[in-house]
């Protein structure tokens, strides 16, 4: 049964889609919200680390986990690389929102996005163009995993892969909305992450790093498929949710 939105939800639909203007004719968006769809896609956008992240294609919204452990992410590269150049890529990269954070703080960088759904990968280039980012820096291609960068080899890569195992029941407001091909990958979950695993040491140069979201639940199984160079590390709610290896 539909149920009333949740007021703190109404209050930023007001504030970040019609500019605190509460006499907008908002009611098209109110019954979105009523039904349930994700209040980052009725509002357009999501923030991350400072950035407008737009939703229009629809990707996987950024979760308060992502922008948390690439704010890690951020930190170590600083200290690696300082003002100095680097090559990075975001790979699995939906809206592009790693990667996007990367190209805003390090004039140095030259980041690489890859993405499946070629949809996403115009998103990107939106996203790049509404937060005033170098596209010069900026190299976004579409296909399946490492295949568009085919013997290119990075700094830094970081990925948010598709890693909740099939038959999960997950809350509807996520099953409803968001695409199911950035969320499952197979029956445990780790199809994808089997891959990047199996072929990430062919894309890093030396003394590279994989940074790489997992779920909760198979991280330590994932860990094994990079083995030994490989340390799990907690999100902000202290929950193993980060791989981070050094190659």
């Amino acid at each position: 049964m539909p149920m009333r939105p949740e007021r703190e939800d109404v209050e930023a639909l007001i504030r970040d889609k019609y500019a605190g203007d509460r006499g907008a004719d908002m009611i098209d968006d109110l019954l979105r919200l009523t039904k349930g769809e994700p209040l980052a896609y009725v509002i357009g956008w999501s923030p991350f680390l400072g950035l407008t992240v737009h939703l229009d294609s629809r990707p996987l919204i950024p979760r308060p986990e992502t922008e948390w452990w690439t704010e890690q992410l951020l930190a170590h590269l600083t200290e690696r690389f300082g003002n100095g150049s680097f090559t990075f890529l975001d790979l699995c990269a939906g809206s592009g929102a790693i990667g996007l954070a990367v190209l805003a703080v390090f004039p140095g960088a030259k980041v690489s996005f890859g993405e499946l759904v070629p949809e996403h990968a115009a998103l990107i280039r939106k996203n790049i163009k509404e937060n005033g980012l170098d596209a010069s820096r900026a190299d976004i291609r579409t296909g399946d995993l490492f295949a568009p960068f085919e013997s290119e080899r990075f700094d830094v890569i970081a990925s948010n892969p598709p890693y909740i195992p099939e038959g999960r029941t997950l809350a509807s407001s996520v099953t409803g909305y968001e695409p199911e091909v950035a969320l499952y990958s197979g029956a445990d979950g780790l199809d994808l992450i089997r891959r990047i695993a199996s072929e990430v040491p062919a894309h890093l140069k030396s003394a590279g790093a994989l940074w790489m979201e997992c779920d909760i639940q198979n991280i330590e199984e994932a860990r094994n498929l990079l083995g030994d160079r490989a340390e799990i590390r907690n999100d902000q709610y202290g929950r193993p949710r980060l791989l981070v290896a050094d190659y």
